[in-house]
């Protein structure tokens, strides 16, 4: 089979990722083998190819947005972020599995859907439909789940007022599931194409600021340097979720105009099962529109190129020929 591999991290000009010819791969007890129609292209994707996230194996093959058919069945499932955790710790006994200190990753410490074929636990899959175009249910599989994460962790209240800084994949998402909940909507972003997409989705504004004091905020830019500005559009009472698994490093922050008056910083790691099969639910229940930048399988450096460089407007998406 056909599999991109990370050779050497770095800058994606320097070439990290190198497309081979390798076995098709032997699922183990507990595992199904998954032919891949399409698989969602990651900022997180990226900081594996460029090196901000250290790989844990070397030659991994990235990728965990995959939609796709099990091997000798033909159910479509999907496979996420999560792989698997070791079920017994306190944090997965008492339902916070993505803090467990043994949880696994797709495309991360397995290879991943940047592959004709991938191997994953059955546990940790999940259903998907036959009528929907793989294109439009890969990004729901990580941009779609961590941003319901995320809108959970900044505690909107009903009706609130929203910031969120960046605008691609995962946001465009999370914009919709705030705005169908009744929340304003404030985008911030520098792309002129985005802030086009946000206001189409019904944002109240996008541009370089809020226009007024925000009730909750998700940063999904993985740029610490927004972390102080974000805190400080905070109204009283207000929570910043930082939703990247990756972030640069964070000015000193001001305790009386960043943080006092109760607002809260808050980090959001990785899902739950539980949380997958929450968002997945309500978005086959109610689709939101998916905009995607589709690429041929073998474009995967040019999608994590255009990623790179903020040239993806929505999500990007490889879809196998």
């Amino acid at each position: 089979m056909r599999a991109w591999v990370v050779a050497e991290p770095g800058p994606m000009a320097s070439g990290p990722l190198e497309l081979v010819e390798r076995d098709v791969p032997v699922p183990g007890p507990g595992e199904v083998l998954v032919r891949v129609e399409a698989c969602g292209v990651c900022r997180t994707d990226l900081h594996l190819a460029e090196g901000d996230l250290p790989p844990r194996r070397p030659r991994t093959t990235p990728g965990h947005q995959v939609v796709g058919r099990v091997e000798g069945t033909g159910e479509r499932v999907g496979v996420a972020w999560l792989r698997s955790t070791c079920g017994t710790c306190r944090y997965c006994v008492r339902g916070t599995e993505n803090l467990c200190p043994s949880s696994t990753y797709t495309g991360w410490d397995a290879d991943g859907g940047f592959a004709e074929y991938v191997v994953a636990p059955r546990d940790y899959v999940y259903p998907l439909p036959d009528g929907v175009p793989a294109e439009r249910l890969a990004p729901l599989l990580c941009a779609g789940i961590i941003g319901y994460r995320a809108l959970l962790r900044c505690d909107l209240p009903p009706g609130g007022r929203l910031g969120i800084y960046g605008f691609g994949a995962s946001a465009h998402l999370t914009a919709q599931a705030a705005i169908a909940q009744g929340a304003v909507v404030h985008a911030v972003t520098r792309s002129a194409a985005s802030r086009a997409l946000a206001l189409e989705l019904g944002a109240a504004s996008a541009g370089d600021r809020p226009p007024e004091p925000l009730d909750a905020a998700i940063l999904f830019a993985p740029v610490g340097t927004l972390v102080p500005p974000a805190l400080e559009a905070l109204d009283r009472g207000g929570t910043l979720a930082v939703a990247g698994i990756h972030l640069t490093d964070v000015p000193v922050l001001n305790y009386d105009r960043h943080l006092f008056q109760e607002r809260t910083l808050r980090s959001v790691t990785a899902n739950t099962r539980a949380d997958g099969r929450a968002y997945l639910e309500l978005a086959l229940a109610h689709p939101p529109r998916v905009t995607t930048v589709l690429h041929p399988f073998d474009e995967a450096a040019r999608a994590l190129t255009d990623l790179a460089n903020d040239q993806v407007s929505g999500a990007a998406v490889l879809v196998m020929n």
